[in-house]
């Protein structure tokens, strides 16, 4: 069985600086991880790259050959990649051993994971192919400013939970950026009521049944929890990674080592 990861969040909440951040780490801890390169933007990495995307379909090279901006051109790019999962995808793969733990660094458009397929058919595909995969969200730190913000990206997460179907950790990055810290302590965990009459505070009295309905939510769905990331602290980042490993039950199969011990015959240990 293999294990994955699927780092996906809006466009600059440092999915690619969490890929490498988590990559240095592991391999200070002598632990292997793979990590793939999903985005045909991407031009420059801080990691190896084990699979590359772009060796299926670059960006530039659609938007120039098909007349497409930007958003047009990835999502283009992305479902033929989705084209390609059986054929080039599975090849990748095979390359890996049965218990590899890969991570994926996925692009940063939006509509990749709220009402696309794209996203839907590939842990589709790495699930037939025997791994077990979590999202891992990432949420700019910096944005969670007022509870507007911090609602706004609560519910772009739970689109994508909804949409993958699949173990999810939220994260809420670039914490090392953040110079009062204080000020997104009652982001991390917040209470509903808070959150309710904060945001009543915000908005017109007409809409309090809508605030209401969606701080019930958020609040249902358990969304109201991220997990603070300081790339600076390697704690944080261990942290972080114990919370995805035990989503998708990394090591739970790996098998006990016992220590030999010399039994002595009279009842004591040697």
């Amino acid at each position: 069985m293999g294990y994955a990861q699927l780092v996906i969040g809006p466009a600059g909440s440092g999915k690619s600086t969490y890929c490498s951040s988590l990559y240095k780490h592991c391999e200070t801890m002598r632990r292997t991880i793979n990590i793939v390169n999903l985005d045909p933007a991407a031009e420059n990495f801080d990691y190896p790259v084990a699979v590359d995307i772009r060796e299926l379909i670059n960006l530039d090279d659609v938007m120039e050959e098909l007349g497409l901006g930007p958003n047009g051109g990835l999502i283009y790019c992305m479902e033929e990649l989705e084209d390609n999962l059986d054929d080039w995808l599975t090849e990748k793969l095979d390359d890996f051993m049965d218990d590899d733990y890969l991570v994926f660094d996925c692009p940063g458009q939006i509509e990749l994971f709220s009402h696309v397929s794209v996203l839907n058919n590939f842990v589709e595909h790495l699930r037939r192919k025997d791994f077990n995969v979590c999202a891992v969200y990432l949420l700019d730190s910096q944005f969670m400013t007022d509870v507007t913000k911090f609602i706004s990206g609560c519910l772009s997460s739970l689109s994508a939970m909804i949409k993958l179907e699949i173990p999810h950790v939220n994260i809420m990055s670039k914490m090392d950026l953040v110079k009062n810290k204080k000020d997104l302590e009652e982001y991390l965990h917040p209470e509903p009521v808070t959150l309710l009459s904060q945001l009543n505070q915000h908005m017109a009295p007409q809409f309090g049944k809508l605030n209401k309905a969606l701080i019930d939510l958020v609040d249902e769905y358990s969304m109201v929890s991220f997990i603070p990331l300081d790339l600076r602290k390697p704690k944080s980042i261990q942290y972080v990674l114990s919370e995805i490993d035990t989503s998708i039950q990394f090591g739970e199969d790996a098998d006990v080592k016992v220590k030999d011990f010399d039994i002595d015959p009279d009842g004591g240990d040697d």
